[in-house]
């Protein structure tokens, strides 16, 4: 039987709708503060409907159009929570953000730190439209590992469980 569209929905159910892992949302969770899911006994989390429609425009925003997590923070503080909603729900569009059509994929939030142009040696990147979705997705979901990676790390570096080599 499925729920009704004003249901709390738990972080498994999140995660199959928006076809991601539950370390993702619980990731994204640390990035966005605007994501603040119930957490009832033993840290169960439960997403209301306007958490799932943050997030679905959240993972739009990321996957679908290319953006950072520092690109998604910028849209949420200059935009709102209720247009990355709107989003998610496919009522807004980004072209709405930029109506004359000049929207930019690879600013400064999209480069690679360091990077500089093909010409110079650097690195040269493909605008997000250029890559099929699921490159796009695969990518997205190996940055979101290597954040991951770092977070953990830094724990244990924290804790002296790992030796820090310079």
């Amino acid at each position: 039987m499925d729920k009704s569209p004003d249901a709390f929905r738990t972080i498994s159910e999140v995660a199959d709708d928006l076809d991601v892992p539950q370390h993702v949302l619980r990731f994204w969770e640390t990035r966005f503060n605007h994501i603040k899911p119930l957490k009832r006994g033993g840290g169960r989390r439960y997403y209301r409907p306007d958490d799932v429609e943050l997030l679905k425009g959240i993972r739009h925003l990321l996957y679908g159009e290319g953006y950072t997590i520092k690109g998604v923070q910028r849209i949420l503080k200059e935009e709102g929570v209720r247009f990355v909603q709107g989003i998610g729900r496919g009522e807004q569009t980004l072209a709405e953000l930029h109506p004359e059509g000049d929207v930019v994929h690879l600013d400064e939030d999209r480069s690679a730190p360091g990077s500089s142009s093909p010409e110079e040696g650097g690195l040269a990147l493909a605008s997000p439209r250029e890559l099929s979705r699921e490159a796009l997705q695969e990518l997205q979901g190996v940055l979101q590992e290597l954040y991951e990676c770092d977070r953990v790390l830094a724990s244990l570096r924290s804790s002296g469980e790992v030796a820090v080599v310079e």
